[in-house]
């Protein structure tokens, strides 16, 4: 079975020759379409609809700033799978923005995957994220495979690319996944993700940029013709050591020692955390990374924001990005 671009549904892989080329511009030709080095940002889904409610208010402040793309993760196990497709669907017919939808191989059969790749294709999504996916309640737990799914992420790629015109990404890891046994052994996952047909791939959220460039460089190393696509660095600014666990959480290693000094000597010795300075600090420390990034030629910046555009905004702010006339243009 292969699914058919025109009508939207799966149909026989014999139905049709010459495959129905989308005119949804890939997150590649986003890139290029842009000046300088061009951002983007990650959305997660929301829980109800006060969340909702306050995700578009942040889809439509960044929407004012032109981003390259905006990703939607996607729920472990599916958890917020139909108000994911719902909203994702609803960037792309009710905004300017160019998005891109997280698929995860947790949980799911290959038959399943499939038809969220559909009902994704349905709402005019050509843009996926592929993901292996960690086990949902506990990122660090033991990876199960379901009896009638993939096991690795390049598997999951060949599915998508098998399935139509779709545009795909993926992950990259700068301190090597956390079940890689050594970073040559993540480095070929990468590559093998790469080769299978992705376009580019988004790194794992970190706090020393020489990670990044020593990424950078495996890649390269290993295979310099997939390490000429595209390596996405993700950021987050810190904005309260609260913060501090979410973050950690989410790049699966705990924060540098330099940057935790840096937050803790801002938190004070007080009783109570000086959160407006660990605020500030934290923001210095995103934009201190992301101008190393553009100066070692980073071909985005991707940032988390929770949802939230203000600490990001506030980034991009102090780099020079602001509200501009009108988005790029892509030919």
């Amino acid at each position: 079975m292969t699914f058919d671009n025109g009508r939207g549904i799966f149909a026989p892989a014999d139905t049709h020759s010459t495959p129905i080329v989308s005119n949804t511009p890939s997150v590649v030709q986003s890139l290029a379409a842009h000046s300088g080095v061009p951002f983007s940002v990650e959305f997660n889904p929301p829980r109800d609809a006060a969340g909702e409610a306050r995700l578009w208010r942040t889809v439509r402040e960044f929407e004012r700033m032109h981003p390259a793309f905006v990703s939607m993760t996607y729920g472990a196990g599916g958890s917020t799978k139909d108000r994911t497709v719902r909203i994702t669907g609803e960037l792309a017919t009710e905004t300017t923005l160019l998005p891109v939808a997280h698929l995860t191989a947790v949980g799911h059969s290959i038959d399943e995957l499939r038809a969220l790749v559909g009902s994704y294709a349905d709402c005019g999504i050509r843009n996926l994220l592929v993901l292996r996916g960690d086990p949902p309640g506990d990122p660090l737990g033991e990876w199960t495979k379901h009896p009638e799914g993939v096991e690795y992420a390049d598997e999951l790629v060949r599915i998508v690319r098998d399935l139509g015109d779709f545009h795909v990404g993926v992950a990259s890891f700068p301190q090597g996944h956390h079940r890689s046994p050594d970073l040559d052994t993540d480095t070929r996952f990468l590559a093998a993700k790469l080769r299978a047909g992705a376009e580019y791939s988004i790194t794992q959220m970190f706090f020393d940029v020489d990670h990044y460039l020593r990424l950078r460089d495996r890649v390269v190393a290993m295979d310099p013709i997939e390490g000429a696509k595209p390596i996405i660095p993700e950021l987050m600014p810190i904005t309260s050591l609260r913060t501090v666990a979410r973050a950690e959480e989410l790049c699966g290693r705990p924060l540098g020692k330099s940057v935790m000094e840096r937050l803790t000597r801002a938190a004070g010795t007080g009783p109570e955390e000086d959160k407006a300075a660990v605020r500030a600090e934290g923001i210095e420390i995103a934009t201190e990374m992301a101008q190393r990034l553009i100066a070692e030629g980073a071909p985005c910046l991707h940032f988390i924001t929770l949802n939230f555009a203000k600490a990001t905004g506030e980034v991009l702010a102090n780099l020079g990005y602001g509200v501009t006339a009108a988005p790029a243009r892509i030919a």
